[in-house]
């Protein structure tokens, strides 16, 4: 099985002409050999392939190799640190188009799941499934209620799908180990580490429990938004093949047309959505990392009017107060022009190397951010800033931090989704208060009361047991103490011994000398 999938892999990659592109990127020409002679075998090649962009090609042989290539394609859009500007926006084209699965075995997953008839688990059921992707598809359904019924969706696991996911890693880790043994530009795209990451992505979208919880987080974190809604899950009804949630309406925010027609303020709107993705990075360290358009709606509803609706919570990111710290600093940093400031930081971090110029670094950051303030985002292309960025990082050895690469992802779909509803929208002006506001709530008495309060019920368990505590240390200091005090008295007798025994010795050693002596005369 594992040999008829590698070539067909071959075989679309050279029908696409990656060889070529790998022989672009191979200035030792190493593969050269191997590759003309498939290249020579391969006497079949489509020759109207060569025309298009090495992009294209690239887009398409991801395509016609299924839907866990795509979205491997997709991760790598991401990678703007490791890929050519041009690979890295073809990539971003990808849509995960995947046909739906017959609605049978989707039920036939639920009763597996749940070990009882459909009928018995919802009170209706819709066969059409309302969305299909790589690894599920959603369905909509009801759940009998004291009150009645409830409207849910059900998002169901694709049946078999663990072990053609397992074997597609394989392979794609063998081509990651091959390309970087093989192929001069191996080791600086760390293809294996990539490879990994996308593993440990999947792995995660395979455990519906896990994006039951995500969701779950989500929205406490939101509990009382009056911005951003997501649905409630129904955790009795929900297994690692099979979850089920509320049904969320509302419009889908690629929809503008719609949207201006129901009166929807998307200038507010655009706002909004910078608000929260600040809101779950600084305040949670807790974030959505899949908020492109298809998994975003805006309510009409007239008690939940204007706000966004999250769908699809198999990716989250999360940071660590120290991550959460650094990033505030660099943003602010960033916001108010010190590039000093943003040099430092990278250094004190240990995102750059210790001996890192400052100066040098500040000069080479303030060369890629002075362009774009005063701008509107109408005007600002963060995928050409961020490819600067990582340039400046690859000059300047800096690590690109694997816990911000859904980051990067997460803040590439907000500015789509700002040019899209408000191109006016000033990033910056925007941003800059509510990072303010966060780093007064971080440092100075506010946070200093903040973290005291956070702390307060530790400190509260542990007061009752200072005395205690502190009775077992002065204990253990002075046995301790005894025990060093008889060791040193050991010590003591161990050297008085040692001197009495070598005077002894010496002693016996002179008197055999004098015997020596008086027998020699």
């Amino acid at each position: 099985m594992r040999l008829f999938r590698l070539a067909k892999i071959v075989r679309v990659g050279l029908r696409f002409g990656l060889d070529r592109l790998i022989l672009e990127h191979d200035p030792t020409g190493r593969l050269a050999l191997p590759l003309g002679m498939l290249d020579t075998l391969y006497f079949w090649r489509d020759r109207s392939q060569q025309q298009c962009s090495r992009g294209t090609r690239l887009r398409q042989a991801l395509e016609a190799l299924g839907p866990i290539f795509v979205k491997f394609g997709q991760l790598l859009s991401t990678r703007r640190d490791l890929l050519p500007a041009d690979l890295a926006d073809e990539l971003a084209l990808l849509q995960d188009r995947v046909p739906p699965f017959p609605a049978e075995q989707a039920v036939a997953v639920i009763e597996a799941s749940f070990g009882k008839p459909l009928a018995e688990i919802y009170g209706s059921f819709e066969r059409e499934p309302v969305a299909s992707a790589s690894v599920a598809q959603v369905h909509f359904a009801t759940l009998r209620t004291e009150h009645g019924s409830k409207e849910v969706a059900v998002k169901v696991l694709r049946p078999g799908i663990e072990p053609v996911i397992a074997h597609d890693i394989a392979l794609l880790e063998t081509f990651g180990m091959l390309l970087e043994r093989f192929w001069s530009d191996g080791k600086r795209l760390r293809p294996r580490e990539v490879v990994a990451e996308f593993a440990k992505h999947l792995d995660d979208e395979l455990d519906l429990m896990r994006e039951a919880a995500n969701c779950s987080q989500l929205r406490r974190n939101f509990i009382d938004s009056t911005i951003l809604m997501m649905p409630e899950v129904h955790w009795d009804y929900c297994t690692r093949a099979v979850m089920t949630m509320e049904r969320m309406h509302g419009i889908p925010i690629s929809q503008v047309d719609r949207l201006v027609e129901a009166g929807i303020d998307l200038k507010a709107l655009s706002r909004a959505g910078v608000e929260i993705f600040f809101t779950q990075v600084f305040r949670d360290g807790f974030f959505h990392a899949d908020m492109h358009p298809g998994n975003i709606l805006v309510s009409h509803d007239p008690a939940t009017f204007n706000r966004y609706i999250a769908l699809d919570f198999g990716i989250v990111g999360t940071l660590t107060e120290s991550d959460q710290r650094y990033l505030a600093i660099n943003f602010l940093a960033f916001f108010q022009r010190d590039y000093k400031r943003v040099a430092e930081a990278h250094i004190e971090s240990g995102w750059a190397p210790r001996d890192t110029r400052v100066d040098e670094l500040e000069a080479a950051v303030r060369a890629v951010c002075e362009p774009i303030f005063d701008r509107p985002l109408k005007e600002i292309s963060f995928g050409k800033v961020l490819l600067r960025l990582f340039q400046t990082s690859r000059r300047f050895n800096v690590e690109i931090q694997p816990q911000l690469v859904l980051l990067q992802k997460t803040l590439l779909n907000i500015e789509g989704l700002g040019r899209q509803l408000d191109p006016d929208l000033d990033l910056w002006q925007t941003a800059k208060p509510f990072l303010e506001r966060w780093m007064k709530q971080q440092v100075g008495p506010r946070g200093f009361i903040n973290h005291m309060k956070r702390e307060a019920p530790q400190w509260a368990s542990l007061l009752p047991q200072l005395p205690r505590l502190a009775h077992q240390a002065l204990t253990q200091v002075n046995e301790r103490s005894a025990a060093t005090e008889q060791e040193l008295d050991r010590l003591r007798d161990e050297a008085a011994t040692s001197r009495r025994l070598a005077g002894a010795a010496f002693l016996l050693a002179a008197a055999a000398v004098l015997l020596a002596a008086v027998q020699f005369f």
